[in-house]
């Protein structure tokens, strides 16, 4: 299905963290605490979704405090954390809302992500996701993972619904 089309229908959109809001790399202090380090386009645009009416979710196979923290900042009550299998996991937050699954998206960078991607109407990756991923995702975003490439999805979907002018009018000169 064509990407502008798929994305016209989407009322959910979930995200992976490693590789797509961040870039995919972990610091850990000495005291062990892990350390990512997010993009303000990105969160932007996560917030720009919310407000015109697209829900949003994060699922990662991974666990950290500070996604919980990133989350709890831009108001994304929806983070699934340690998550083995991310389409069981899309499925029950689809039931919850009453969706079906062409009504969902999912942007993820890596093999484990390809079940839950081929499970949604829509599928992203950022630029410097893993070859098998860039080959089956609907967008393929310019930018990379940490790097915009949330935003630019996010940017995507928001245009596909004609939405996007609406959601930044209160920030054009009057």
């Amino acid at each position: 299905m064509d990407a502008t089309l798929a994305a016209r229908k989407l009322r959910l959109m979930a995200f992976d963290v490693d590789g797509v809001m961040t870039d995919g790399s972990i610091y850990y202090t000495d005291e062990g605490t892990e350390l990512k380090a997010f993009n303000a386009l990105d969160g932007a645009g996560l917030k720009m979704l919310e407000k015109a009416g697209v829900t949003v979710a994060i699922i990662t196979g991974r666990k950290a405090p500070c996604v919980e923290l990133r989350a709890r900042n831009l108001g994304i009550p929806r983070l699934y954390q340690g998550v083995h299998d991310k389409s069981a996991c899309l499925n029950t937050l689809l039931a919850e809302l009453g969706l079906t699954a062409d009504e969902a998206g999912y942007m993820g960078d890596d093999v484990m992500d390809l079940a839950v991607m081929g499970l949604c109407g829509f599928s992203a990756a950022p630029a410097n996701g893993h070859d098998s991923v860039l080959q089956r995702a609907a967008l393929v975003t310019r930018k990379q993972g940490g790097h915009g490439a949330v935003r630019e999805a996010c940017d995507f979907i928001l245009s596909a619904q004609g939405k996007l002018e609406e959601v930044i009018a209160p920030w054009l000169p009057q």
